[in-house]
């Protein structure tokens, strides 16, 4: 099968396709037959070797999410059978003609979704559900803010928070403003202009906000816990600012607040087993109401990685950035 194996780390010119042998499905795995793939911020980290995969094997292919179909099953699953369209999250192996998932990790796509905009939903919907929802506790009637509203998390987490009957503050470049408002956003800051802690206390009445979802760290985290309601929690899912940033803890106290780091990808097994089942009970049939799409910024074929690693690269991406595998 074709796949893209990393030998070595840097920019977007060590990306390169290469055969290698298709991976053999354990006896509660699936092997699929991968039609689309997407990118995200860990691709990016991992070709340059600051985010290995944390169950590695023996090639380094990156990707985080896939969708395709079923091509052949271990003798104990009794979930999937050849020909099911399935989608998930996995540790790394997206980006690839075939992987193998446990058969329970594999969440069904809706029959009104083709699998290239399947490819586009599991990790930014996950993620996005699970800091704003499973841990952020967000429900109907509560304030969320959530940055980079134009990304794939963040459009993914405007859906999100309409889903269950919250109100969201987004933050984004003035570029992708309309793109967020088109989405649902309640009030969207261009970050360039206007401040997000003074635009949440206006849209809030001085309540502030009742979760964060950060993707960026650096000076924002004093800056959310600001713009945070009592008993707020922030849920930390990335840190594109960089370099860490001197930080006064006390000022959690007054307000009782939280901080919550957290990722998917090096969860163990037990655990994304048990938050894709969860997502696909809870989650998914929203997608099949067509409450809840993917938004998909533009497609590139799994051949042209490098160009989809240069956009991602360049914040010019509102929503995903999907990779053809097929093609």
């Amino acid at each position: 099968m074709r796949a893209v194996v990393l030998t070595e780390h840097g920019g977007p010119e060590v990306l390169h396709l290469a055969e290698v042998p298709d991976p053999v499905p354990g006896p509660e795995e699936v092997l699929v037959d991968v039609v689309a793939s997407a990118m995200n911020r860990a691709d990016l980290l991992q070709r340059m070797g600051m985010y290995p995969d944390p169950f590695p094997s023996a090639r380094e292919i990156p990707g985080l999410e896939f969708a395709g179909t079923v091509a052949a099953a271990g003798e104990r699953v009794r979930m999937w059978r050849p020909g099911d369209a399935v989608m998930g999250i996995v540790s790394g192996g997206g980006h690839a003609e075939r992987l193998c998932v446990h058969e329970r990790q594999a969440i069904a796509v809706p029959g009104n979704l083709s699998l290239l905009d399947a490819g586009a939903i599991p990790e930014v919907f996950l993620t996005a559900w699970d800091a704003l929802v499973v841990q952020g506790g967000l429900a109907s009637g509560r304030w969320a803010l959530v940055h980079a509203g134009a990304s794939g998390v963040g459009t993914a987490a405007i859906q999100i928070c309409a889903m269950v009957g919250a109100r969201v503050v987004v933050t984004c470049s003035a570029s992708k403003v309309s793109a967020c408002e088109t989405l649902g956003a309640d009030v969207v800051v261009d970050y360039g202009s206007r401040d997000f802690v003074e635009a949440v206390r206006s849209a809030t009445g001085g309540r502030g906000v009742d979760v964060v979802l950060d993707v960026i760290g650096g000076d924002y985290v004093e800056r959310n816990v600001s713009a945070l309601a009592l008993r707020g929690r922030i849920i930390q899912v990335g840190t594109m600012a960089g370099k860490p940033v001197p930080f006064n803890v006390a000022s959690l106290m007054g307000k009782r607040a939280t901080i919550t780091g957290t990722v998917l990808r090096p969860r163990p097994l037990e655990e994304k087993i048990a938050i894709s089942r969860r997502f696909a009970d809870e989650v998914v049939p929203h997608f099949a109401s067509g409450r809840l799409r993917p938004v998909v910024d533009t497609v590139f074929p799994l051949s042209r990685i490098a160009e989809a690693h240069e956009r991602m690269a360049a914040n010019a991406n509102i929503g995903k950035i999907v990779l053809d595998v097929v093609c």
